[in-house]
């Protein structure tokens, strides 16, 4: 059945605003926009749950636009949705330098952007962890304050990637019902048809992971709404497969790769926009399309104003948690109690691994915390994220503290990202440090978004001895630190794991990698203080602070080089200490205070077992780094660090070479 001429109108104002944005651009993919139009439509105007004066409602719908190159799409959306933050001079921006409407949709850059999409196959993946969210959310403060969906579109380059699989089988283990992903089944990609590189049988493959599945005319758009409509009645996850035309209206460039993404030139823009029917100037979208796309953005006005009323009719206590967990802020007793437990670990002076220390410190921030939610790719007995508090979250049992991830290192950190974006839960997960490799691409988007995603990284160093180098984490450490707004955080002791916890925790806005050893370590900090020294990014930990020898180390070195100060000492040699949590930080500290650490160095040494990547600006041109050049092995810890002259021997050696 064909379309409403106003259905046909509203859908058209998209592929308008999406082919004008582009061709003044001179850069972009108008493709997707121009044959995604009708499901937009039918979505913002008639299913989703939102309202654009109240753009960060709690219990709106979420909506993803995982395949983010079609970024025009949603921008538009925005726009005649009539979101204050894009105006028409925006869309006119598009790409352009400082511009809210960037290439990909990046979050924070304009309301109704939810998440950063872009790299294929994340946005889906996030949905994963909004879906979550939003379930586990609701098991806590009920469905009268959380019961919304999250709405995903996704194009054949999402469904290739890798992390579509992890994500899709998760979400289908945990029977997401209120997550539904529409598929842009186009059947093209950048270098032409999807089956010059691929015959996956999407809708097959969808079922055999527990996903309800419909197929539709994505032209349709009775039949898009009757689909989504009966997406929201499966008790599974829903994959909608919509049937489209990219470059639906193009006359030459449709339905082929050439309208992917490239401008449409001047001739096929005005081809396309005679066929459609756009008679009207570029970016001048009509007063009666208009009103009707701003009065389609009125029409859960009435559902904000109720459900405003649930939360101010609901237990004042009860009331006063939930919007403390929506702001993301840390409940009052949260700095004594973990003070209190600081002065505890002074006292009993634990000799444990880092991963250890990292689990009792959870055993304590999830008591103060309810909204912690835990996890760990498969590894939970090794990276010990797992505390009394944490029974598991499942399909049946949506109370759970704790996500079993399964062997999914890159759809755990997205989902993460997802879990932090929909506001009301601080997420971490474990793997072993080796394995961000998997989860880099997320890691990343965690830092760009400025999202409080903790990872607990354990078995950080040739420290965990016999697995050997497919295990053994040497580049790591230094490739993590170059990810910009990223905190990497390399305890010493129990005291410095406590307090980079205590730094993860309380970074709104910056993602943590807890670096954490498997061996045993040994307590470095018997006094108690108040401050979190680790916070500053380095400090003094042991010999003279006043020493113009100073030896900086991290994690499991610093003992090694408290060791060669008594070593040096036998010599007559006064040197001192620095421990290193954190690069980044001591990088942002304030000259005074680096200068005070460090002073007027004779000799520096760094003491790592990694590679020397990161520390070339601390050591300048002289100084000497201990640590790896090249894989590890396999054997025992001890004989490895022996092996590869990471000791307290070297560290004397490399002190007297300067002198």
């Amino acid at each position: 059945m064909p379309n409403s001429k106003i259905a046909d109108d509203m859908a058209n104002a998209i592929r308008s605003l999406s082919m004008d944005a582009v061709e003044k651009a001179n850069s972009g993919h108008p493709g997707l926009p121009m044959g995604v139009a009708d499901i937009a439509t039918v979505l913002f105007s008639k299913v989703m749950k939102f309202d654009p004066t109240q753009p960060h409602w709690p219990d709106r719908d979420r909506f993803i636009l995982s395949a983010g190159h079609g970024s025009m799409l949603l921008y538009s959306a925005l726009y005649l949705l009539g979101y204050n933050d894009i105006s028409i001079e925006d869309i006119k921006n598009f790409r352009q330098l400082g511009s809210k409407t960037a290439g990909h949709p990046e979050y924070g850059h304009a309301e109704g952007i939810e998440t950063t999409t872009g790299p294929l196959g994340q946005g889906i993946a996030n949905a994963v962890g909004f879906a979550i969210a939003e379930q586990k959310l609701a098991a806590e403060f009920g469905t009268e304050l959380v019961d919304h969906r999250t709405w995903v579109i996704a194009g054949d380059g999402c469904l290739m990637e890798g992390i579509s699989q992890e994500a899709i089988s998760l979400a289908g283990h945990l029977k997401l019902n209120k997550l539904t992903v529409i598929w842009d089944d186009n059947n093209i990609t950048i270098d032409g048809a999807v089956s010059n590189a691929d015959s996956t049988d999407q809708i097959a493959r969808f079922k055999a992971v527990g996903w309800n599945t419909i197929a539709v005319d994505g032209h349709d758009q009775d039949a898009v709404e009757a689909a989504l409509i009966a997406s929201k009645s499966s008790d599974k996850p829903t994959l909608i497969a919509a049937k489209t035309t990219i470059g639906y209206g193009a006359p030459k460039k449709a339905g082929s790769h050439a309208v992917h993404g490239s401008p449409l030139g001047a001739e096929e823009l005005a081809g396309a926009k005679a066929k459609l029917g756009i008679d009207y100037p570029a970016f001048e979208i009509p007063a009666t399309t208009l009103d009707a796309w701003r009065a389609a953005g009125t029409r859960s006005a009435n559902e904000v104003g109720a459900w405003q009323g649930r939360l101010a009719s609901a237990d004042a206590a009860k009331r006063a948690e939930f919007d403390r967990r929506i702001k993301g802020d840390l409940p009052a007793n949260w700095a004594d109690a973990i003070g209190a437990y600081k002065d505890k670990l002074v006292a009993d002076k634990p000799k444990v691994a880092s991963r250890k220390a990292s689990q009792m410190a959870l055993e304590v921030i999830n008591g103060l915390l309810p909204e912690t939610l835990g996890g760990s790719a498969d590894l939970t007995g090794s990276n010990l994220t797992n505390t009394t508090q944490t029974l598991p979250f499942t399909a049946t049992d949506r109370t759970g503290r704790y996500m079993r991830y399964g062997i999914r290192e890159h759809e755990m950190a997205a989902a993460m990202n997802g879990i932090a974006l929909h506001g009301g839960l601080i997420p971490y997960g474990g793997t072993f440090l080796v394995f961000t490799d998997y989860a880099r691409p997320a890691i990343r988007l965690s830092a760009l978004m400025g999202q409080r995603v903790i990872y607990v990284m354990t078995h950080d160093s040739i420290g965990l001895g016999e697995d050997g180098p497919t295990h053994q984490p040497v580049e790591h450490v230094a490739a993590l630190r170059a990810i910009p707004n990223l905190l990497v955080l390399r305890p010493a002791d129990a005291v410095e794991t406590l307090e980079c916890w205590q730094i993860a925790v309380e970074s709104k806005h910056r993602p943590a990698i807890l670096a954490l050893s498997r061996q045993n370590l040994p307590p470095l900090r018997l006094t108690a203080e108040k401050e979190n020294l680790s916070a500053k990014g380095a400090y003094v930990i042991a010999g003279d602070a006043a020493s113009d020898i100073v030896i900086f180390a991290t994690g499991s070195e610093v003992a090694i080089a408290v060791s060669a100060l008594e070593k040096l000492k036998a010599e007559g040699i006064a040197a001192k200490v620095v421990s290193v949590p954190s690069i980044e930080l001591f990088a942002e500290a304030s000259p005074e205070y680096r200068h005070q650490v460090i002073g007027n160095a004779r000799a520096k040494v760094a003491i790592e077992a990694g590679i020397e990547l990161s520390w070339t600006k601390l050591l300048g041109d002289n100084g000497r780094f201990i640590g790896m050049h090249g894989f590890g092995a396999s054997g025992p810890a001890e004989k490895l660090y022996e092996h590869f002259g990471i000791t307290a021997d070297a560290v004397v050696e490399a002190v007297k070479a300067q002198l």
